[in-house]
């Protein structure tokens, strides 16, 4: 099931702009390897279950998977072929706002191959470049 927020402030929000880079939630901090975000952008709900579901079908119980986002952002859109005015649309989805530099997902528990392979499946399913990364030591 796709993530939401529980209760929001506001139902609607304003579409922003994603400015400079990610100074937290940079670097590994749960597991030992990560995969980072390259370039910025969003990532709907639908699209965060679909990769943990690809990365679990691929580590099958051995390893822990860790999500490093979450969608606290309602995206707005208006029915097709309605005429211009009448207001801002309903929220049709939730999305996560990702800078260029975020770590999105975490593995720890396996192999760096095992890894690279679950993360390569799930690199497919991100709408951005991606990119492996290991947990520094110290």
């Amino acid at each position: 099931m796709a993530q939401m927020p529980k209760r929001v402030k506001h139902r609607k929000v304003q579409k922003g702009r994603i400015k400079g880079s990610a100074t937290r939630g940079n670097r590994v901090a749960f597991g030992d390897y990560g995969l980072q975000a390259s370039e910025g952008g969003w990532i709907s709900a639908a699209t965060i279950e679909a990769g943990r579901i690809a990365a679990q079908q691929y580590l099958r119980g051995e390893g822990r998977l860790y999500i490093r986002m979450f969608p606290h952002k309602p995206i707005t859109s208006i029915p097709l072929e309605t005429r211009m005015g009448k207001g801002k649309g309903e929220p049709s989805y939730w999305a996560a706002v990702i800078k260029p530099g975020s770590v999105l997902y975490e593995i720890s528990g396996t192999t760096e191959k095992v890894a690279k392979m679950c993360f390569a499946r799930l690199a497919h399913k991100m709408p951005m470049r991606v990119r492996f990364i290991k947990r520094r030591s110290g």
